[in-house]
């Protein structure tokens, strides 16, 4: 790693991210059912039909889990609570060793020194509340801000940062459109909604929290890089549809209460009725945006109805997801998003790694330099001016990747899934050096 902290702006932080379900074993503590553990269960969903029941059992492993953040030498973590960890059944009674789980989970950061990072929801739905909808019912705005209150009652006193929803667009469009994640669905109706009553239930939440009290209040977007796989003018309609669907749509809903004219193409006539209204709950305002980013995409035109895309393969060198490895992507969308959205506000690169099929005693030299060439483009972004104040690797340990189950590693820690030891990669042992 050819920089050190110095290179970087003073108070930039320095992380590492999980989420529950991939993690923590969701069959332990009294966590009710989601809709991941239904999709799971089908035949053809998942990678040998695996599930996040055990994961890496962070639950009982947590104490030991800790001590690695703070010998990585992380300023913070970013995980992310389980709706059905706290509410078993989405809504009613509170499981209360879920609240005391994620109160252990917050001590313990602070006691280390570690900023903890909150994300409400990263895609595990309770079943009883996918049995009415989903997404796709606007009440479930209703329903995550009742559950926004109580898991922040509880903690919301000592988080440094709190984001209500990981991703929105896999959630909406990836769940309800291409029906890759759950619930697994294939509707274009449907994933209007979903991905409209995501952001309304963002916003409901973050009025939740103000109301609490709360500050350092901000969301996280998944970003793909879209360029034309050839000069046609069709190619490049193709790829800036692919961009207002993956990218704009939901920047444009959150800072300037509209959605792109080529998203609206498709979706509008299945939106829900005066969705216009909801813009001034959707655009509350925000301390803070995160930016998820991995890969680009090369787009070509496809025949047959809206959208009127398909991903062509690239060139670049890829990772273990088949994924491009792209670092310009990084500083273009840093610069753009600054620019045409959220001017002087605080940007996080919330998510940044890759999947490496590794073990312990591999050198791990492909995912530090991974690393190395997307921190070169987070410097890039900063001499541009970007207000670019912390980055977070994904991810702390190799863990359950959703219907890929757990052959896709994108951990600084080595995760044996029959033992469930921890053993330290060298990137690990390389962060861990730098970020001293």
């Amino acid at each position: 790693m050819n920089f050190t902290r110095a290179d970087f702006p003073e108070g930039f932080v320095f992380g590492t991210a999980t989420s529950a379900y991939q993690i923590e074993g969701h069959r332990f503590g009294g966590a009710g059912k989601t809709h991941w553990d239904s999709f799971a269960a089908t035949p053809g969903n998942v990678v040998r039909a695996e599930n996040g029941a055990v994961a890496c059992d962070h639950y009982h492993r947590m104490e030991e889990d800790l001590d690695l953040l703070a010998d990585l030498g992380a300023d913070a973590y970013r995980f992310s609570t389980s709706w059905a960890r706290v509410l078993p059944e989405g809504r009613g009674p509170v499981n209360e060793a879920g609240l005391d789980f994620y109160d252990r989970l917050v001590d313990g950061l602070l006691a280390r020194g570690i900023k903890p990072a909150a994300t409400l929801y990263h895609w595990e739905l309770p079943s009883p509340l996918a049995d009415l909808g989903g997404w796709r019912n606007r009440d479930i705005a209703g329903w995550f801000a009742d559950f926004t209150a109580t898991i922040m009652d509880r903690i919301g006193d000592r988080l440094w940062s709190v984001a209500p929803i990981n991703e929105p667009w896999c959630v909406g469009w990836l769940s309800h459109f291409d029906g890759y994640h759950a619930p697994g669905l294939r509707d274009i109706r449907a994933t209007a909604r979903a991905m409209h009553h995501v952001l309304l239930a963002h916003g409901r939440a973050t009025q939740v929290m103000r109301g609490l009290g709360m500050q350092n209040l901000g969301a996280v977007c998944n970003m793909e890089w879209s360029q034309p796989a050839d000069d046609s003018p069709e190619t490049h309609a193709a790829a800036t549809a692919y961009d207002a669907l993956y990218n704009r749509f939901f920047l444009g809903g959150l800072f300037h209460r509209a959605y792109p004219a080529e998203v609206l193409a498709g979706l509008e006539p299945h939106l829900p009725e005066s969705w216009q209204e909801d813009f001034g709950i959707i655009a509350e305002p925000l301390d803070w945006l995160g930016v998820n980013y991995y890969t680009r995409k090369l787009i070509t035109h496809a025949p047959g109805p809206w959208p009127n895309y398909r991903e062509v393969d690239g060139p670049l060198e890829k990772t273990q997801m088949g994924w491009e490895i792209y670092p310009d992507g990084l500083r273009d969308f840093l610069i753009r998003t600054a620019r045409d959205y959220t001017g002087n506000l605080p940007l996080y690169v919330t998510e940044n790694g890759m999947a490496h099929a590794d073990s312990p005693d591999l050198p791990d030299t492909a995912r530090i330099d991974y690393l190395t060439r997307h921190l070169n483009a987070a410097r890039a972004a900063i001499a541009e001016g970007v207000p670019l104040k912390g980055y977070f690797t994904w991810s702390l340990m190799d863990n359950y990747e959703w219907t890929l189950g757990y052959e896709k590693r994108f951990g600084l820690v080595h995760v044996d899934f029959d033992s469930l030891q921890r053993t330290p990669k060298a990137s690990y042992q390389a962060l861990s050096k730098w970020w001293r």
